[in-house]
């Protein structure tokens, strides 16, 4: 039973699967959810980068496991890797910009197996192998792009309203076992992939609209810890805007 009413946002006791945790938005979240009490698991392609992060986490217990996620290998390994888990924060992305004529076949393909078949895939591995605890929360990063579909990004729009549709079907599987399933739609977040993007085409002027100004993943870490707490323990099938206030239309 949960008393104090900080104990609703506490994270103590509960170990938490972060992929994409060697920068940005996963880097970030890892971070925030040890200063909350979580115990973590890492997963990451950056070897060095990733072992940076472990050194900067809180607390003890945590533990790495580095590797490709659209490898089947490492996918088994971080189902391995504990007995349970009470979370999993799927982080992993890829993203470049590229006009569906041009689209090749190999291109669909890669963002189909980053963005939403690793994750999803994971998800499966953890549901079968009994790996989730009753409570558990599965947070899948999504982008704003999944609805607003901006050009250039047919395919990696499309790879995260995919994911989008299955985690709201995962909620709905398995919401017996109160594990509940739900994403985070960021908009232009301050993250390397974001400046790799920047090199291949001018971002400065879409990324100047946004109202609140720039999102960076210290602001989206946050929204992953809530919803991985027991104070969004009724909160399911969602999609969670985080946005700066981009995606609302101005009418002058």
């Amino acid at each position: 039973m949960i008393n104090a009413p900080t104990a609703y946002f506490s994270l103590h006791g509960r170990r938490i699967l972060v992929t994409g945790a060697s920068s940005g938005i996963g880097a970030a979240v890892a971070k925030l959810c040890s200063e909350l009490g979580a115990e973590l698991c890492l997963s990451g392609r950056d070897t060095e980068r990733l072992e940076m992060t472990h050194a900067g986490l809180a607390g003890s217990g945590h533990t790495v496991v580095a590797g490709d996620i659209t490898d089947l290998a490492t996918l088994d390994a971080l189902v391995q890797s504990a007995p349970h888990f009470d979370g999993l924060v799927s982080c992993a992305g890829v993203a470049t910009l590229v006009p569906m004529r041009m689209a090749s076949e190999k291109y669909l393909q890669q963002m189909l197996a980053v963005n939403y078949l690793a994750p999803i895939g994971l998800a499966q591995r953890l549901l079968h192998k009994r790996k989730l605890r009753e409570g558990a929360s599965l947070v899948f990063i999504s982008a704003l792009s999944a609805r607003a579909a901006p050009q250039a990004a047919g395919a990696y729009a499309a790879s995260k309203a995919a994911l989008e549709a299955a985690s709201r079907t995962l909620g709905l599987e398995h919401a017996k076992q109160r594990i509940r399933a739900n994403c985070i739609a960021p908009g232009y977040v301050d993250t390397p992939m974001l400046h790799r993007l920047g090199s291949t085409t001018d971002m400065s002027e879409k990324i100047a609209l946004t109202p609140l100004g720039t999102v960076t993943p210290d602001d989206v870490a946050p929204a992953a810890a809530w919803l991985l707490s027991p104070a969004s323990r009724w909160i399911t099938r969602t999609t969670l805007t985080l946005d700066g206030g981009i995606s609302l239309p101005i009418r002058l």
